[in-house]
């Protein structure tokens, strides 16, 4: 039996491995039930034939990256390592990875639990069936199904589940290309692309927050106080003029699509403590979300940013307001041209796999592909089965293309790379 053979008459062990990862409830913010899943998938992982570890996350890091109240959440990272027989030295190394941590849940879910994975008319329903438990299932399935079949890897395979990507990564793929002692050659990020499109980069984000000091003074007497209210106002609108200039650069993808510098303001916004109706309130805060080209750096969108934000604070009238930008998180753009063998060899599996000509884009969203890209210096590409209404009620992936993403994954483990 080949592998693809496996994968058809195993589908629903890939649903029921699926509704495992989505009943355990990992969300990030805080980190809830990592321990429990990475168990899980260090399980699977050595069922599947290959050396892991599972290294937890020095407390010391957690402090550095993480607010208080999230100490007690420990962080675990999964490694697996499944070598190509002799002669594996002269091989090649492909590095998989996927993240299991999802985001928070609200509103009222079709199947009521979001975290039930409930199967309906060719999906499956809960939060993170395709931001990207869905993605981890199929490469488990992958995995199984060359064990099974006893068919060689082409390459050494390299896989890393991890933590916190819906945050920043840093204790999660950030530490695996740090300190986890992964060796690839190339790697797959398991989202970003799907369907006909082959993610080759993807952009980034520079998370900002302003907070406006100004002065209290009672409601009736206004002119007594600053209000802080006012003066985050006018730094909003000036934003505007920033936020056109940005759209006047421009970057094109591969696959033809032209994209901008986008700028959102006040994703999450408030007042201070002492607020109250017959007030002058004395703080304002909101946030920034801009988002950078693949061709830009986060370093320099920031500084870019920032000057804006101060030359907009001195143009505010007086009495002037203390404006303080305070940095939330970064994630980093990344792009390079797919012409070398392993986006060839990934093009071609995804072309048999779908009977389509795919194309190479980069992904609106930013994800972990930069880690392998800057900090490792490989080729890098993404996808995955993806899904719909990702981070929204009613997450749900197809059991359609969560089985043709682990034929494609099963097809580029045994295909050799040069």
């Amino acid at each position: 039996m080949t592998p693809a053979a496996y994968l058809d008459a195993h589908a629903d062990d890939l649903v029921e491995l699926l509704r495992r990862l989505v009943r355990l409830p990992t969300v990030n913010p805080p980190g809830d039930h990592y321990d429990a899943i990475t168990r899980l998938l260090a399980a699977e992982l050595k069922l599947a034939g290959l050396a892991v570890r599972r290294p937890r996350v020095p407390a010391a890091l957690l402090r550095r990256h993480l607010p208080p109240e999230q100490w007690k959440h420990p962080r675990w990272n999964v490694l697996g390592r499944l070598a190509a027989p002799a002669p594996a030295p002269a091989r090649k190394t492909l590095h998989f990875n996927a993240h299991y941590d999802v985001v928070p849940v609200s509103g009222d879910w079709r199947h009521g639990s979001p975290f039930s994975g409930a199967v309906e008319d060719g999906w499956i329903y809960g939060r993170g069936t395709s931001d990207m438990k869905g993605s981890i299932a199929s490469l488990l399935l992958a995995l199984r199904a060359l064990r099974a079949t006893r068919t060689a890897p082409a390459l050494n395979v390299e896989v890393s589940l991890t933590a916190d990507e819906e945050t920043d990564s840093a204790l999660g793929a950030g530490w695996v290309v740090e300190h986890g002692g992964v060796r690839p050659d190339y790697a797959l990020v398991l989202e970003g692309g799907e369907g006909r499109m082959i993610a080759c980069g993807h952009n980034g984000v520079v998370w900002l927050e302003v907070v406006v000091h100004g002065r209290a003074a009672h409601g009736s007497t206004p002119e007594e106080g600053v209000n802080a209210l006012e003066h985050a106002s006018r730094l909003v609108l000036a934003l505007g003029d920033h936020s056109r200039a940005l759209a006047a650069r421009s970057f094109t993808a591969p696959d033809g699509d032209v994209r901008h510098p986008t700028l959102n303001v006040g994703g999450v916004f408030g007042g201070g403590p002492g607020d109250k109706i017959n007030t002058v309130p004395a703080l304002a805060r909101f946030t920034i979300d801009r988002r950078v080209l693949p061709t830009e750096t986060a370093a320099a969108a920031e500084r870019e940013l920032r000057a804006f934000l101060a030359a907009a604070t001195r143009a505010l009238p007086a009495p002037r307001p203390r404006v303080e930008v305070r940095k939330i998180s970064e994630n980093h753009p990344c792009f390079a041209a797919p012409d070398h063998p392993f986006a060839a060899a990934l093009a071609g599996h995804v072309a048999r796999e779908r009977r389509c000509r795919p194309v190479f884009g980069c992904s609106t969203g930013f994800n972990d592909m930069h880690f392998f890209s800057h900090h490792l210096g490989i080729p890098t590409l993404g996808y995955g089965p993806g899904g719909e209404d990702y981070h929204a009620v009613d997450e749900r992936a197809s059991l359609r293309e969560l089985l043709a993403s682990a034929r494609i994954y099963a097809g580029l483990m045994t295909t050799p790379l040069a």
